[in-house]
C-alpha cells in the first residue's frame, strides 16, 4: 500500500500562487505515476496533471503553462506549481500515486481562488 500525505492548499487571490505537495510512503521511484486530480462540488473529478516514473509530464488544456508538476525522488514527493490562479481553479485538489496496478489516493486539500 501506498499512503498520501498533502499540504498547500489554502485561500489566494486571482493572479497568485500556491505550491501543493504530496509526501508517498513509498520509494517514488517504485511508483508508476503520480499526480493529482481536483474536484468541485457536483462535478466528476477531473485530471490536472501527472508525472510517470520516466519523468514525462501531462497537463490538463486548462492548466498548461500556468501549472508545472515536479517530483524529488530523495524525498518521495511531488510538487504542483500553480501560478497565475483564476477563480476557477476553486476545487479540492487529490493527489494519486499509481503503483502494482492499483491507484491510491491522498485525503484531499481545498484550493480556494478569490476574485
Amino acid at each position: 500500500q501506498v499512503q498520501l500525505v498533502e499540504s498547500g492548499g489554502g485561500l489566494v487571490q486571482a493572479g497568485g500562487s500556491l505550491r501543493l505537495s504530496c509526501a508517498a510512503s513509498k520509494t517514488s521511484l517504485y511508483i508508476d505515476a503520480m499526480g493529482w486530480f481536483r474536484q468541485v462540488p457536483g462535478k466528476q473529478r477531473e485530471l490536472v496533471a501527472g508525472i510517470i516514473r520516466s519523468g514525462n509530464t501531462a497537463y490538463a488544456d486548462s492548466v498548461k503553462g500556468r501549472f508545472t508538476i515536479s517530483r524529488d525522488n530523495a524525498k518521495n514527493t511531488v510538487y504542483l506549481q500553480m501560478n497565475s490562479l483564476k477563480p476557477e481553479d476553486t476545487a479540492v485538489y487529490y493527489c494519486y500515486a499509481d503503483y502494482s496496478i492499483q491507484r491510491y489516493w491522498g485525503q484531499g486539500t481545498q484550493v480556494t481562488v478569490s476574485s
